[in-house]
């Protein structure tokens, strides 16, 4: 199984590509994290945020497999314990196929990406910035899984 991040934005810092992949490579062989970045639509002026976020959907829409659960990042989503985390990644794992989570651009995602979506997630009723959702998004899983399995991470 993958649990595949399609998120839009390229050219991180270097910070966030270390603590992505400090936590990447931590996961079992049985359950991969992936990163997918999405290139950002160029906004250049007035009335150009929705074209934009569009254009990202569509990106997006293109970028998704045929067969995945698709969970998308939303401040109208769900939020979720670490412990429901742990039971979330379980529930991941008996699905039989890959699960999608889609971070959005700076404007979010469009009600397409939403209705295509199994469920929304909201992080946190802050805005974070899009860096570091996905070092938060890398350790907040990785702390799912080791609940999941019982590992000491999550009590350390």
């Amino acid at each position: 199984m993958k649990i595949i991040l399609l998120a839009v934005g390229t050219k991180m810092p270097g910070w966030v590509q270390e603590g992505f992949n400090d936590y990447q490579k931590r996961f079992p062989s049985e359950m991969k994290l992936v990163l997918e970045e999405i290139p950002p639509v160029k906004r250049n002026g007035k009335g150009s945020e929705e074209k934009a976020k569009e254009l990202e959907a569509k990106l997006i829409l293109e970028a998704l497999p045929k067969k995945a659960y698709i969970i998308a990042l939303d401040e109208r989503g769900k939020q979720y314990t670490s412990l429901e985390m742990g039971q979330k990644v379980g529930s991941w794992q008996s699905l039989g196929m890959d699960v999608v989570l889609i971070v959005g651009g700076p404007n979010g995602l469009t009600d397409e990406i939403r209705q295509k979506a199994n469920e929304m997630w909201s992080l946190s009723k802050l805005t974070l910035p899009h860096p570091l959702v996905r070092v938060f998004l890398a350790e907040t899983i990785y702390r799912g899984y080791s609940i999941y399995a019982n590992l000491p991470y999550h009590r350390a």
